[in-house]
């Protein structure tokens, strides 16, 4: 979740420097996937074991789904290099996290 916030700060400074003909309709879609995220890893610490599965997939296709936008701005030149390279990068990280989080819930729920 920290790692997240983290990153959720890292787009704040990069929303600022999109075109403000894009900053509100591209860049909103982005801030809303970030905010769907962020709602759903908090629900899934809070959740039963055999609930979390769910959020943590919902997450990690939303965390796809964000991706796939920054690498659109990014290739129509709203977002720049440094900071998509930055994004991506932690996403990905994220992606990760929840990945080994999945498997250790799934080990630990199976018979």
């Amino acid at each position: 979740m920290q790692r997240l916030k983290t990153v959720y700060q890292l787009w704040h400074g990069t929303v600022a420097h999109i075109p403000k003909l894009h900053r509100y309709t591209f860049g909103g879609k982005i801030e809303r996937l970030f905010l769907e995220i962020l709602e759903i890893i908090f629900q899934a610490q809070y959740a039963k074991p055999e609930q979390k599965l769910q959020y943590i997939a919902a997450g990690s296709g939303k965390i796809d789904l964000l991706k796939f936008f920054l690498q659109i701005g990014w290739e129509s030149k709203l977002i720049d290099n440094k900071k998509y390279l930055a994004l991506s990068t932690e996403l990905n990280e994220i992606g990760r996290m929840l990945g080994g989080w999945k498997r250790g819930l799934e080990a630990k729920l199976s018979p």
